[in-house]
C-alpha cells in the first residue's frame, strides 16, 4: 500500500497527521534533506511547505533513485 508524507514546519503540516499523513517535520534545510532521504520506500506521495521546497534539500530521491510525486502547499 502506497503512503503519503509531508515535510515542513511542524505547525503547517500538523493537521495532515488526521488524515494518515506520515509526518516529518523538518526547519532547516539540513532536516528537510534528512527528514527526505529517511522516507519509507513506500512512500509515493510527499506534500512538501513551500519553505522546504525552498530548501533545494530534497535532491535525488530516497528510493533506488525513483523520486516519489511532490506537492508544494499554497503559502
Amino acid at each position: 500500500m502506497a503512503h503519503i508524507a509531508a515535510i515542513g514546519e511542524r505547525l503547517r503540516i500538523l493537521a495532515l497527521e488526521s488524515a494518515g499523513v506520515l509526518l516529518r517535520p523538518a526547519e532547516e534545510p539540513e532536516a528537510v534533506h534528512a527528514a527526505w532521504q529517511g522516507l519509507p520506500p513506500d512512500v509515493e506521495l510527499v506534500i512538501v511547505t513551500p519553505a522546504a521546497a525552498a530548501a533545494e534539500a530534497l535532491g535525488e530521491g530516497p528510493v533506488d533513485g525513483q523520486s516519489p510525486l511532490i506537492a508544494v502547499m499554497p503559502p
